[in-house]
């Protein structure tokens, strides 16, 4: 597979960008004419897209293929009239003559399209229609237009880059005329337009590996992609081009494909020197640069008619803000282009007065190490300098960047490996793990020592391997001189801060917090971080008010940069966990998610957006939930922390199983999912979206099975502390459904008795649920009635819309079956409401059965099926639709000795002997209610 279209069709299923197209032919199909436009820049795999849909939809839908007449513009013929339409014309093997006028070759286009549709649908596919002539265009609009029922599909596959690209002609200028009428006649189309996606970072990995035989780590495919914007002809050109070492290096310095450079240049060759200095002046600059800095490098002292040649040979665009023009590249590799056109000795020249004149520190080293050719141990000392700076602000990104260029400028060994080891810690800091993973190999040939084992140990934890983590930490700590090297003990006391928060182990986690703090000076980026968790720990533990205090007091002393994305993740969880308090933790969650302007951590953003998803699905707020959970799902595919993974597929997997969207849910489960040999912090969520996800299926022997790992943790204090991981009850719950009272009392009073202690109104409420339930089942309705009443008393003041749908289900169910329909009915009519603004189709369903269970409003019908009782209706219809007798019991919250004798009167009744007879009866029976 070496065609570039070839290749491109190899990814069209992975990236899903056929639906709209397969949707288009079959509106087709069903009789409606349409027309779809689909549009991008050159070489983004259009007309690849379009072929393949063509070619395989068939085969998918088993439908014969559809008839395609083919025409193609050309630059050359685009003032050409009538010439694509004389193309398809031509394309049907007829002789006739195009009229000369739009509505006559309208209506002849529209007579052979009714003709040839009649046997199969067809499509009328214009490539390269941004060189098709207008009138043309416009006569196949006609035509189709004049269509009612005939099933004929139009596709104009255009790119939408000439405008701004400025590529048609000679020497790039403006576009002709017929050319620009062509382009306003598509804007017209553009409503509902496909516009095939660039490809991602795994994409490209594809890419390289059938293209090549390449096999790229994920952090090169990523720079690879925003290199070329993920255009898969010049991803294809450059890993053909390049010698195959290039994508062995970090960050390599990319080029632009051969023939992209070549164009460039030859635009450059076109413009005036002042002109080719300005450009080259921003090539060494960057993608955006401010005029004034341009002029300054360039040398010219009236820039704007510079601006204006290099504007008109697509070679810049302007920005002219207030005050402030701002000039960039319309493309990463025009970029490339120009500053590879640059002979080395030049741009080493250009970078150095680029730092003389730059007033920016990090920008000045940055071009200091442009055009230094040879290791130097002062700018690698000045460089490691400002990496310290950076790092009191937890800029971990730019503190990785810049060390790994002091590492590579460090003429001593000894510097360079130690400086390398700080970047790939500052790397896993900013959340970059396949980055710093890349490096791990080569740290561990480093000699043993403390730096080392501390970083690996770090990696370890964000991989997700406590075991790993343990032992690299405690070698670490039984290494490091404590007294002589104070920042390296807090360093390693805050890794084992966060190693306790993962093993979910609070009071380890306040024991290393406090060794942190006592170890090195206030300030210090360890001694902040491991304040930020401090608190979590303290609440955790059950100490909620000292957890508040904490964070206040430590408010007050946060350094600025992205040091306060940490305390806004801790206080934030803390108030969701802890304080009952969602609406004021989703503000400080979504405080916590943003990472650019701050230049804040990866890690922290995934953790904030994991639980802002898991606060918006307590107060309702599904739809943002699972936007929050996309979010991070796709921003973790590519940061790969392994530590926050289940966390943010667990929502996904709760709402999409209560919305009845089973594959979903268990998708999430199967992207999400964790084992004993991971993190607590991982098993927990991995188990709880299992036993959610069962709970809605009414699966509740699954229940205990998913949460059997978490019931079994030897270390139980933080994992039981109330708020923090709302297990207890769905296992109580499943206790009791499956008939387990006496293993549920005693499970129930233990948490019952630490949620009153805590003064947590929603774990007392959701444990008043299990325990209306269970005390239901014995018997004694009103002691029932009143554990019901009191969890609603402790949700009243809380925005917590699901818990209270879910207490007044439970509460329903047990006014039923003890016989209270009346009530039970005003109660379930409710649950129903809650859960259809929820959107939660799953329990929607759940409580009409239940509804026509109670046989309130049941409207007796002269059908065979109107002779059974509303709860012999319930029995049946679930037998009816396969479940066992055991699962329909639970449905129904009755025993299954119960369905059996319903079982027995409802055959009897309906004059049928199995299960089988009874599934065909309920399929031919009109509804009973309708």
């Amino acid at each position: 597979m070496s065609d570039p279209s070839e290749l491109r069709r190899s990814l069209v299923g992975r990236i899903g960008e056929s639906s709209a197209l397969t949707d288009a032919i079959g509106t087709v199909c069903a009789g409606r004419p349409a027309l779809l436009l689909v549009e991008g820049p050159a070489g983004i795999g259009k007309t690849a897209l379009v072929e393949e849909v063509l070619r395989t939809r068939p085969e998918h839908t088993g439908r014969p293929a559809p008839r395609v007449l083919r025409a193609c513009g050309v630059s050359w013929e685009s003032a050409l009239p009538f010439g694509i339409a004389e193309q398809l014309v031509r394309a049907q093997d007829t002789e006739a003559d195009v009229p000369r006028d739009v509505p006559g070759a309208a209506l002849l286009l529209r007579r052979q399209w009714t003709a040839l549709q009649e046997r199969h649908p067809l499509v009328v596919l214009v490539d390269d229609a941004h060189w098709a002539d207008v009138e043309s265009l416009r006569a196949i609009r006609s035509a189709l237009r004049g269509l009612v029922h005939e099933r004929v599909l139009v596709l104009l596959v255009a790119r939408d880059d000439l405008r701004d690209m400025h590529e048609v002609g000679a020497a790039g200028f403006e576009p002709p005329l017929p050319v620009l009428r062509t382009l306003d006649l598509l804007d017209d189309c553009r409503d509902g337009a496909l516009r095939p996606a660039p490809l991602g970072p795994e994409d490209v990995r594809t890419l390289a590996r059938e293209s090549c035989g390449l096999s790229l780590d994920l952090p090169t495919a990523r720079h690879l992609c925003r290199h070329t914007l993920g255009n898969p002809r010049y991803v294809t050109q450059l890993l053909r081009e390049l010698p195959p070492e290039t994508w062995q290096d970090w960050r390599p310095e990319l080029p632009a494909p051969a023939h992209y450079a070549a164009a460039v240049r030859h635009r450059i060759g076109r413009c005036g020197k002042a002109a080719r200095a300005l450009v080259e002046a921003c090539s060494v600059l960057g993608q955006d640069t401010p005029l004034a800095e341009a002029a300054r490098l360039a040398a010219t002292d009236d820039p704007l008619p510079a601006v204006d040649e290099a504007r008109a040979a697509g070679l810049l665009t302007a920005a002219n803000n207030p005050g402030r023009m701002v000039l960039s590249f319309p493309h990463p590799l025009t970029r490339a282009a120009v500053l590879t056109s640059i002979d080395l000795t030049r741009r080493a020249e250009l970078h150095h007065r680029a730092a003389e004149s730059t007033s920016d520190r990090g920008a000045r080293l940055i071009h200091r190490v442009a055009a230094t050719s040879a290791s130097d141990g002062v700018l690698a000392a000045e460089l490691d300098r400002y990496a310290v700076e950076r790092a009191v602000g937890g800029e971990w990104a730019a503190v990785a960047d810049t060390l790994v260029r002091a590492s590579r400028l460090s003429p001593d060994r000894a510097a360079r490996e130690n400086r390398l080891l700080r970047a790939v810690d500052a790397m896993i800091g900013a959340g970059d793990v396949p980055q710093a993973a890349l490096f791990a190999a080569q740290l561990e040939s480093f000699p043993a020592d403390t730096l080392r084992d501390v970083v690996l140990g770090y990696l370890a934890i964000m991989r997700g391997r406590p075991a790993e983590a343990e032992t690299f930490l405690t070698q670490a700590w039984e290494r490091c001189d404590a007294e002589r090297r104070p920042d390296l003990a807090a360093k390693i006391c805050q890794r084992r801060v966060l190693h306790a928060l993962s093993r979910w182990d609070a009071r380890d986690l306040v024991a290393w917090a406090g060794r942190a703090v006592e170890s090195t000076a206030t300030g210090d980026p360890s001694v902040v971080e491991s304040e930020a968790v401090l608190g979590l720990g303290l609440a955790a533990m059950g100490r909620a008010e000292e957890a508040v205090a904490a964070y206040e007091s430590a408010a007050a002393k946060v350094p600025g940069g992205a040091q306060p994305q940490r305390f806004q993740l801790g206080r934030g969880w803390v108030d969701l966990a802890a304080l009952d308090a969602p609406e004021t933790a989703r503000r400080r969650l979504e405080a916590a998610v943003p990472t650019g302007y701050r230049m804040g951590s990866t890690r922290i953003s995934l953790w904030a957006q994991g639980w802002l998803a898991r606060t918006h699905f307590v107060l309702g707020a599904w739809p943002e939930a699972l936007d929050t959970v996309q979010r991070a799902v796709a921003r973790n595919a590519e940061a790969q922390i392994e530590i926050v993974r289940p966390l943010v597929h667990w929502t996904g997997a709760q709402i999409h199983a209560l919305r009845g969207d089973w594959d979903l849910a268990e998708h999430h489960l199967n992207e999400g999912g964790a084992d004993l040999q991971h993190y607590e912090v991982m098993l927990v969520p991995a188990c709880l979206a299992r036993a959610q996800v069962a709970e809605a299926r009414g699966d509740y022997e699954r229940v205990i099975e998913a949460l059997s790992p978490v019931v079994h943790l030897p270390a139980r204090g933080a994992v039981d502390e109330p708020g923090f991981w709302p297990w207890p009850d769905v296992y109580a719950n499943a206790l009791v459904m499956t008939g387990r009272l006496d293993e549920a009392d005693a499970f129930l009073t233990r948490h019952e008795e630490l949620a009153a202690l805590r003064g947590h109104r929603s774990a007392m409420a959701r444990l008043g649920l299990a325990r209306g339930r269970l005390t239901a089942a014995r018997g004694d309705i009103d002691a029932a009635r009143e554990e019901f009443d009191r969890s609603l008393a402790h949700l009243e003041q809380l925005p917590l819309p699901y818990d209270r749908a879910r207490v007044g289900f439970a509460y329903g169910q047990a006014l039923r079956r003890a016989g209270k329909r009346r009530e039970a009915d005003v109660v379930l009519h409710n649950a129903r409401d809650a859960y259809l603004a929820l959107g939660a189709r799953t329990y929607v369903d759940r409580c009409d059965r239940e509804l026509k269970a109670g046989g309130m409003h049941t409207s007796r019908g002269t059908s065979a099926m109107s002779r059974l009782t509303a709860q012999e209706q319930a029995v049946a219809q679930l037998v009816a639709s396969g479940a066992t007798n055991k699962q329909a019991a639970l449905e129904l919250f009755i025993s299954v000795k119960t369905v059996q004798y319903h079982l027995t009167h409802i055959y009897s009744k309906l004059g049928i002997r199995s299960r089988s007879e009874l599934a065909a009866g309920f399929r031919e029976a009109p509804d009973p209610d309708e």
